[in-house]
């Protein structure tokens, strides 16, 4: 179970070296990792993808990254489904003979890192995109998920955490601090930036916006636990005291998972709230174009992807004060944060916001800053590369 093999290429770390990355769902390998997969191809290594099957699997193949489909891969949480997965990985390692077994998302994490192992892969690597439990959450989850990842993380060589918060729950789990490593989240600078005055324009007319109204913005998915409850009645409340206010909210519908919400349920938020909910939109730029500020009253995060994008392009935000979105928003510097399941809380620092131009201007502006300090993916890269190099050079030798 805890023995290992030299690498398969034989070769120097990155000169051929084969890493599989795993995700329950291809839109993650897309959208959250994709441009780390295309420069780790870069650096000389074998991608591959490997998740359940979908709609990006195509993105992924147009850059060279070969997709690998899950049968058992699923967001629910089912024992038979998730020991089958277990097992299915493990073949699809004894199959590939990867290098390393890079792990991310909670069950290819409590599944690939055991069956790494078992298969002998001589790296294993997983990234802790925010534990799946916080120490607010009930006794029952947290010791379920606390458990889980106290099993996997022994049969891994590397912990790369996105949120420093885990780092202390980690070693209370008896996690070595030997393979903790604090990765951050980071996006491309060069695609998120402020945009010309053209650029907005353009994009505030494609959505209706005039030059009155003040664009509030979310971006996720549209699922309950990203806070909902607490933008409508953030909207709610500003279509009565702020009429000026636009909410829009662009997320696709989630029917698989329990939490999320029905087409029905979008028709009767909008009626009653006045948000717009524009849809899933790829590429997502052109929408924080066309923002005033942006909006995150998610529960849950690990390092929230879209905060960092809205912030990169000058926006002012407003995000719950959590784990994850400690990182993103200074105080009074690039934003607020506000306490989680606060709808009042929410509304009044939104309407602050609303009412004063200039105070969006100066937090927008230090949104950028932030953003070109510590929001550059290429630091996740290079913290992954050295992590690998050095693993697989130990085994080497």
């Amino acid at each position: 179970m805890t023995g290992s093999n030299p690498p398969s290429s034989g070769a120097a770390p990155g000169s051929g070296a084969k890493v599989i990355h795993v995700t329950t769902v291809d839109m993650s390998l897309d959208l959250l990792l994709k441009p780390q997969l295309v420069a780790f191809a870069e650096a000389g290594y074998e991608v591959v993808g490997a998740s359940a099957p979908g709609p990006h699997v195509e993105e992924l193949e147009a850059v060279g990254v070969r997709h690998v489909p899950l049968v058992h891969a699923t967001r629910s949480m089912d024992p038979v489904a998730d020991l089958r997965l277990a097992w299915e990985l493990y073949r699809l390692f004894v199959r590939e003979r990867p290098d390393v077994v890079h792990t991310h998302t909670p069950k290819p994490g409590w599944f690939g890192r055991p069956a790494a192992r078992a298969a002998r892969v001589p790296a294993v690597v997983n990234t802790v995109h925010g534990l799946y439990a916080t120490p607010d959450d009930g006794l029952a989850r947290r010791a379920v998920v606390y458990a889980l990842e106290r099993a996997a993380s022994a049969c891994s060589d590397a912990e790369l955490l996105q949120s420093s918060e885990d780092v202390p729950v980690l070693r209370r789990l008896r996690v070595p601090q030997r393979k903790l490593t604090v990765l951050g989240n980071g996006i491309d600078l060069a695609r998120f930036a402020p945009p010309t005055s053209a650029q907005r324009s353009a994009s505030r007319a494609a959505l209706g916006l005039a030059d009155h109204h003040v664009a509030v913005g979310v971006v996720g998915r549209l699922v309950w636990e990203k806070g909902l409850r607490e933008v409508i009645a953030m909207a709610t409340e500003l279509r009565r005291t702020h009429p000026s206010a636009r909410v829009l909210v662009a997320g696709g519908v989630e029917p698989d998972k329990a939490d999320g919400l029905t087409a029905l349920d979008l028709e009767r938020v909008s009626a009653e709230s006045g948000i717009e909910f524009v849809g899933e939109l790829r590429p997502i730029d052109s929408f924080y174009d066309a923002l005033d500020l942006y909006v995150l009253a998610s529960y849950r995060e690990g390092f929230p992807r879209s905060a960092m994008e809205a912030a990169a392009k000058g926006l002012p935000l407003v995000l719950t004060d959590i784990r994850g979105c400690r990182q993103v928003v200074d105080p009074e510097v690039n934003g607020a944060l506000v306490p989680p399941r606060d709808a009042g809380a929410l509304t009044a620092a939104v309407s602050r916001l609303v009412d004063d131009a200039d105070l969006r201007t100066r937090l927008g502006e230090g949104s950028t800053a932030k953003a070109a300090t510590d929001f550059d993916q290429q630091n996740v890269i290079d913290i992954t590369l050295d992590t690998y190099a050095r693993l697989l050079g130990n085994r080497a030798s």
